[in-house]
């Protein structure tokens, strides 16, 4: 029985649904060194150090965050100081590197702005030096290209009182101070440090650190239009239309709650024209008006004003809303020319991720269903998508990892010899289209025309090409039309690649031969082990990524292993001789809440309401596996508790509840639950990330009504490939 559409108002259909995906980074990857800060009380991305008798303010080693001005609300940093003789105090701001992030400066100056509440006389002021910290451009852990320190005042002279003032540092006017050339191209840190000791104590805001080749244009620039809010639980909404100006630096949000005074409350980068403004009271009422502006802080008029109430929310609700913002990664972050999910927010703006737009593929099947947008808004993405993946590279029928959305040409992201197939994400892409192909069954033109064209790229896979040895017992990752099967990369053992054997098995036209996936997923033959059965807090486990040894408990692995393939492909009513992979996946699951609950590491934050470890770009900026009992820093991932919820809904919706409404300043933004988060050194991640939104939403929905299960399962290449390779009725 197919799910009703919820019927909402037109109103709320355009709010949803007319956003026009831009580019989102023009400025900010290139330009912004810092402007906000999502953690509260300290800036994760810095460090300081003392030597008495100077004082520094910090918290935790880093630097304070304060809310009491700001110029890109709604926080600034905090330098406070006292500067001793015979003592010595530094403070380091760090440029944060997310994922793809290539900081190569757009201009030759820093530009920053400065406050004092009393005024700082010039030969108060500390010194500044800069750091050129590029992917190894630290030896064992030491900076290599620095420059010598400058007094701040040969750039600022005294600053006055109770006024912003922005102050121009060109790079170019420090001495190279280090054993390898200093590239101010590649700026990686400033570095405050001690300047005339006399003893006073003094404080400096800093913010909206840019590097820019000129000021910024001082002529204001349009003013947004058709500004809309909607109130939820805890947070409103905002959607405007985007100016297309690119003197524009950033959006400036204003409120006024429940009827106060008019206070600008955050900043949205240009290229995003959505903002969530998170109230943390479900019984608000806000008024709204947007600007854009200038790196120089030229205004534009404001927008229209919005107004919007927050209101409890039932769970159902809840579990719609966090669908909802999830979908919408996929439809307001979309690269343009394609359609198709961007690898990450902020991030490249060309490289489009094959596996997550899979997954957005089927996140767009739940809002369809849903009225998030409406069914031909969704059938007219999907054949943009269809008619770029037509046009796009393809080796022997599969895609590679990355794709530029401008000449869809493969991106050899990773390494040179990835620039070719890569059957694994291909599988995760085909799966999200034959979901697509099982669910847009109208008879309609348009829908006839998508189905078609679907089936001919699901037949123009060459799947049983990756079987690359001359044993031909198992699926290899990646070939490349230079290199071959260089990376010779197995697909084998409990992970996340079962998908790319039951499509390979199910092929119409390439198809493997079904005992593959008993040599090569499972294993079987080669010595090494599949399903060992081990027991976590009395839940006995079917699998374990890393079987338990005499010296290590092993690790049961990362969520996703539990979502990747089971997006589509629903697990519950059969098993192999192994498992069955539903039971198996929720007795993950558990294990995972338990392991957060028992918390061996004494991570501030976890228990039952917060858990779900599993493979993310972690604090360090750098992507990890992160498994129970093995690899564990203390970062939690939303999506791995969220999109537990198709196995284990009550532990998944108290996590929902306490992310929300308890961390939801931090933890909440306009595409749903941030990426990441570490309340141990209180970080929370910047980025969005395409595949980790999309299995929330649907997952949800599988949970809630089994609707994307259905539409894939209803393929009949899949119930015939579950035959072939001896899968048996199970009740568990």
């Amino acid at each position: 029985m197919r799910f009703p559409c919820l019927h909402l108002p037109a109103a709320l259909l355009v709010f949803l649904a007319l956003a026009v995906p831009a580019h989102a980074d023009q400025h900010y990857s290139n330009e912004v060194f810092f402007d906000t800060s999502l953690a509260a009380g300290s800036y994760p991305y810095s460090e300081g150090a003392i030597t008495a008798p100077s004082t520094l303010a910090l918290v935790d080693g880093k630097l304070p965050v304060t809310t009491e001005q700001y110029v890109s609300g709604p926080n600034a940093l905090k330098l406070a100081w006292r500067s001793a003789p015979n003592g010595a105090w530094d403070a380091r701001i760090n440029v944060y590197r997310w994922r793809n992030r290539d900081t190569l400066w757009a201009g030759d100056t820093l530009y920053l702005w400065l406050w004092s509440e009393e005024g700082i006389a010039a030969a108060d002021l500390p010194r500044i030096a800069l750091v050129a910290t590029e992917r190894g451009g630290r030896l064992f852990g030491l900076d290599v290209a620095h420059t010598a320190p400058r007094p701040l005042a040969d750039f600022s002279g005294a600053i006055p009182a109770r006024r912003w003032t922005r102050v121009r540092i060109p790079l170019t006017s420090f001495k190279a101070d280090s054993a390898e050339p200093f590239d101010p191209r590649r700026l990686g840190a400033v570095v405050f440090s001690q300047g005339a000791a006399n003893g006073k104590a003094h404080t400096l805001y800093l913010d909206d650190l840019r590097i820019q080749a000129d000021a910024g244009s001082a002529t204001p620039p349009p003013a947004p239009a058709r500004l809309r809010a909607r109130g939820y639980e805890r947070h409103v909404l905002l959607q405007w239309d985007g100016v297309a100006d690119p003197d524009v630096a950033q959006y400036v949000v204003y409120r006024s709650l429940n009827g106060g005074a008019w206070k600008p409350v955050g900043v949205q980068r240009y290229g995003v024209s959505l903002y969530s403004d998170y109230l943390g009271d479900p019984h608000a009422k806000a008024a709204y008006k947007v600007s854009a502006r200038t790196s120089a802080l030229a205004e534009s008029p404001p927008s229209n004003e919005a107004d919007a109430a927050t209101h409890p929310m039932s769970d159902d609700e809840l579990l719609t809303m966090v669908q909802e913002a999830s979908f919408r990664y996929y439809w307001d972050a979309a690269e343009p020319n394609s359609g198709m999910a961007r690898e990450s927010q902020p991030g490249d703006d060309d490289v489009i991720a094959t596996g997550a737009s899979g997954f957005g593929i089927m996140a767009m099947i739940v809002a369809a269903e849903r009225g998030f947008i409406t069914r031909e808004q969704a059938v007219d993405r999907m054949l943009k998508i269809t008619g770029f993946l037509a046009r796009a590279d393809r080796f022997h029928g599969a895609w590679p990892h990355f794709i530029s959305g401008r000449t869809g040409r493969a991106v050899a992201l990773f390494m040179i010899y990835d620039d070719g197939a890569d059957l694994v994400e291909t599988s995760f892409l085909m799966q999200g289209l034959l979901a697509a192909r099982g669910y847009y069954t109208r008879d309609t033109p348009e829908e006839r025309e998508l189905r078609a064209r679907i089936t001919r790229l699901w037949e123009g896979v060459d799947w049983d090409w990756f079987r690359a040895t001359a044993r031909r017992d198992a699926l290899y990752w990646h070939w490349s039309p230079n290199y071959g099967f260089h990376i010779a990369n197995r697909l084998q053992g409990w992970n996340e690649v079962m998908i790319a054997y039951l499509l390979a098995i199910a092929s119409p036209t390439h198809p493997s031969p079904p005992g593959i996936y008993r040599t090569g997923y499972t294993r079987e033959g080669t010595g090494e082990p599949y399903g060992v059965p081990h027991d976590y807090y009395g839940i006995r486990l079917t699998q374990t990524y890393y079987p338990p040894t005499a010296t290590s408990p092993g690790s049961p692995g990362p969520l996703f292993f539990t979502h990747y393939s089971y997006l589509g492909y629903d697990p519950r009513g059969v098993r192999d001789r192994y498992s069955n992979y539903f039971s198996s996946n929720r007795d993950q699951s558990r294990v995972s809440r338990k392991y957060a609950e028992a918390n061996p590491g004494h991570f501030k934050g976890y228990g039952a309401d917060s858990w779900g470890l599993t493979a993310v770009d972690g604090p360090d900026d750098e992507y990890h596996e992160y498994k129970p009992f093995l690899t564990d820093d203390g970062t939690l991932a939303p999506t791995g508790a969220v999109s537990a919820y198709a196995y284990t809904p009550a532990a998944s919706l108290a996590a929902i509840r306490h992310w929300y409404r308890d961390l939801g300043a931090q933890l909440w933004d306009i595409y749903g639950f941030r990426d990441a988060f570490n309340e141990q050194v209180n970080w929370y991640s910047g980025i969005a990330m395409g595949l980790n939104q999309a299995p929330q939403a649907v997952m949800i929905e599988n949970g809630r009504t089994g609707l994307v299960w259905r539409a894939f399962m209803s393929n009949p290449e899949i119930r015939r490939m579950q035959l072939a390779i001896g899968l048996v009725p199970d009740r568990d």
